[in-house]
């Protein structure tokens, strides 16, 4: 018998009313009494910078990023700008101000000389976050030749290009990585790829040229072998709305964005961070995030060289070797700030989780930790968060210490907690109604009750509005709209104002805390992608609130992932344990699923553990999942179709 049409007794979705027009909607929220949902940060323009040095000749007087790294080589060239650390937690490499001004000037010299490009020319930074096992750094001039990224962005600034940092491919997976470097490539229109001497071998050799033919490729330079000499001059750009760099990354459904990022843009973010998170030269901040895109790109090579801080580069990729690196080069470092990703946290937690008398015993110290703040696209995980902060409570780690970030693709940063923020505020949300794209808040315990965590303080400079996604007009604080793709208006009230959309649903809520001003503070609570919500039975559902429901179903499922097909609902589990327990997860499953949210499991399919596809801040890529799964390519130990 079809479960479709044998229960009977599942709740009717509301209907869809007629589109009320925007006069409605203004004068139904005033006379309900209902703010329309916006808020903002600080004012970029009216606070002060705290740097050590005020004077007219401090670097706040300079418009382009490029200025402020020759003027930090001139003032403070012994001064320290990164240091990146090995799988032992030793000191690999470390740029001074003046080493890494070198440095860059080699590399415009080498664009400028072999590539023979043209200001305004793009360049594919293709450079490994950490160096090779096998490679040996060589040292010029007391210069390490391994901090190769941050240097060759510095050099395309020097020389007039536009950089794009890329995700080398993978070596024991060339033939799906490399198609995604090629498209980048090719979408930036880059005029060359900058990378190292070992990633040259790579792909020039037969199994990625099986993959991509090299014919098709840009010229391709070797950063390992730089010229001697300085360029004859320095490019000096004039128009601060000028291209300064691309931002391309992957979204969880596995589309293909790119990000253009003027230099005010860029000041303008930098700023915005030094101001949120207190950065001035005698900090040192702890960054165990992959540098590619976002706020991680941001913050590894940006960061440093407009605040003057000192960046402790950790690679996340090392942690697969030495999961305690992270924990141990903070402690070591008695450092009070660091950064992180979702994937890192859970790594630690897994992996760490009964070695913390051991890690004592070494001497792990986080009790001088005051920040330490999870970067992330998505909404905030606290079951992951918590159990991290529970775990590593013996330690000295605060609970409130640890908090997170939200950003986007359209808007790489828009929420970060920072140092002296209040704790994040937690409400409780009435599941049933977010279905509906209605918030109403319920008291802890309460039946359907969803936890949400804010993702963090609006940074300074930072407007926020929440707007219906389909009308593009704002809504009042009981409402579930998008945070407010490029180019858009509102269709009422502030039509003149240029916004982007985040792509995010999500709402606002006036906390009783007060700002810095005294007044009331407004927490942004991020639900889910738009793009991931899954349109069933009339009702709008996120993945990751089924997801939790199934994997609380069975001590043995390690991890979880859902996807529509067709009408019907695909679960994808991954079991640990004997497959003799596989059939007994059925039943389990889609009971869960049945009972938290009305929903009937049309597939589920249980795997070995690791076959759901997680990208390197720790998101789960569906869409790859469900390619996979219609491909037959998932290699199930058990399939149940309750179709």
């Amino acid at each position: 018998m079809c479960p479709h049409t044998c229960v009977t007794n599942l709740p009717k979705p509301r209907q869809k009313q007629p589109e009320i027009g925007p006069a409605s909607v203004m004068v139904g929220n005033l006379v309900s009494g209902k703010r329309i949902a916006q808020a903002s940060g600080r004012d970029l323009g009216q606070t002060d910078d705290n740097d050590q040095v005020r004077s007219s000749r401090t670097h706040t007087r300079f418009l382009f990023l490029s200025e402020v790294l020759q003027w930090r080589a001139q003032t403070t060239p012994d001064h320290i700008l990164y240091t990146l650390l090995s799988s032992r937690g030793a000191v690999s490499s470390s740029l001074t101000c003046l080493q890494l001004h070198k440095r860059a000037e080699r590399v415009a010299a080498l664009l400028m000389e072999r590539g023979g490009l043209q200001d305004g020319d793009h360049v594919a930074l293709v450079y490994p976050p950490a160096p090779p096992l096998t490679c040996v750094c060589v040292c010029v001039c007391g210069l390490s030749l391994r901090i190769d990224l941050i240097a060759a962005f510095y050099g395309c600034l020097y020389a007039g290009c536009v950089p794009i940092t890329v995700r080398p491919p993978h070596p024991q997976n060339i033939s799906t990585t490399l198609p995604t470097v090629k498209m980048i490539v090719e979408v930036s229109h880059s005029a060359c790829v900058m990378t190292t001497a070992v990633i040259c071998k790579l792909l020039r050799s037969k199994e990625a040229t099986a993959t991509v033919d090299i014919r098709n490729w840009p010229p391709v330079l070797d950063t390992d072998d730089l010229p001697k000499k300085k360029p004859p001059s320095l490019y000096k750009p004039t128009n601060p709305d000028g291209l300064a760099y691309l931002d391309f990354s992957v979204s969880t459904t596995g589309m293909l964005a790119g990000v253009q990022m003027s230099h005010n843009a860029v000041g303008a973010f930098c700023r915005s961070v030094k101001l949120q998170c207190e950065l001035y030269p005698s900090r040192e901040v702890a960054i165990c995030l992959d540098p590619y895109c976002g706020l991680g790109f941001v913050l590894w090579c940006l960061c440093s060289v407009y605040s003057g801080h000192q960046s402790i580069l950790i690679p996340p990729v090392e942690l697969e070797s030495n999961p305690a690196l992270w924990l141990l080069a903070v402690s070591q470092l008695r450092v009070r700030d660091t950064f992180c990703s979702y994937s890192v946290m859970e790594l630690c937690t897994k992996g760490l989780g009964l070695q913390t008398e051991a890690l004592k015993a070494r001497g792990l110290d986080l009790s001088r930790v005051r920040a330490c703040v999870v970067v992330a696209e998505e909404r905030p995980r606290m079951s992951l968060t918590h159990s991290f902060s529970k775990l590593f409570k013996d330690l000295g780690l605060h609970p409130r210490s640890v908090s997170t970030a939200f950003g986007c693709r359209v808007n790489l940063a828009i929420c970060l907690q920072g140092t002296s923020g209040p704790d994040p505020t937690t409400v409780y949300v009435d599941m049933r109604a977010l279905r509906h794209d209605r918030v109403r808040l319920v008291e802890r315990g309460s039946p359907h009750s969803l936890p949400l965590m804010e993702s963090g303080k609006i940074l300074p400079g930072v407007r926020i509005i929440i707007a219906n996604p389909e009308t593009k007009g704002p809504l009042g604080d009981s409402h579930l709209g998008e945070s407010d793709h490029f180019n858009s208006r509102l269709s009422f009230g502030d039509t003149q104002t240029t916004w982007a959309r985040t792509g995010y649903l999500g709402f606002l809520r006036r906390t009783e805390l007060t700002d810095a001003n005294g007044g009331h503070r407004d927490a942004l609570f991020v639900v889910g992608a738009l793009e991931e919500a899954m349109e069933l039975r009339g009702m709008r559902y996120h993945p990751i609130d089924i997801e939790t429901s199934v994997t609380r179903a069975h001590k043995s499922i390690m991890e979880c992932a859902v996807f529509p097909w067709t009408n019907l609902l695909v679960v994808v589990v991954e079991l640990e344990g004997s497959e003799q327990e596989a059939l007994d997860l059925v039943p389990m499953v889609t009971k869960a699923v049945l009972e938290e949210h009305y929903l009937i499991v049309g597939v589920v399919v249980v795997t070995d553990v690791g076959v759901i596809p997680i990208n390197s801040r720790g998101e789960k890529q569906r869409m790859h999942l469900r390619d996979g799964f219609l491909q037959d390519q998932l290699d199930p130990i058990y399939v149940a179709y309750n179709m």
